[in-house]
């Protein structure tokens, strides 16, 4: 499931979304803002998600951060582990279905009530 995918399942869910091409973007389309979740990919250009969670997390600590990798040539495991310890909330290995992105946003959204 490629990020349009995403997009596309959260706003049948009725969820407004903000869609960045990149850490870069999605870092200033954040502050611009009001968002209760964010869900990054780990390997972005210009600023991959690692930097993007861990500004994030320096700009308002209790955002929920949703981390999805595909790994490319590094253990996607790995990453997410990383990404982790870093301050993702959760994380999604690719692939994975609209069902699973539903049900991770949700279980984030519960957290912060």
């Amino acid at each position: 499931m490629g990020e349009d995918q995403i997009v596309a399942v959260l706003e049948r869910a009725d969820v407004d979304v903000s869609e960045a091409s990149d850490g870069d973007v999605g870092m200033r389309l954040f502050e611009e803002g009001a968002h209760d979740v964010v869900i990054t990919d780990i390997l972005m250009p210009n600023r991959e998600g690692i930097e993007t969670i861990r500004d994030l997390r320096r700009s308002k600590e209790d955002v929920k951060i949703i981390a999805i990798s595909g790994g490319g040539n590094i253990d996607k495991m790995q990453l997410l582990d990383l990404a982790q310890k870093f301050g993702a909330d959760r994380v999604l290995p690719k692939p994975f279905t609209p069902q699973q992105v539903l049900t991770t946003l949700d279980e984030v959204l519960a957290e912060r009530d």
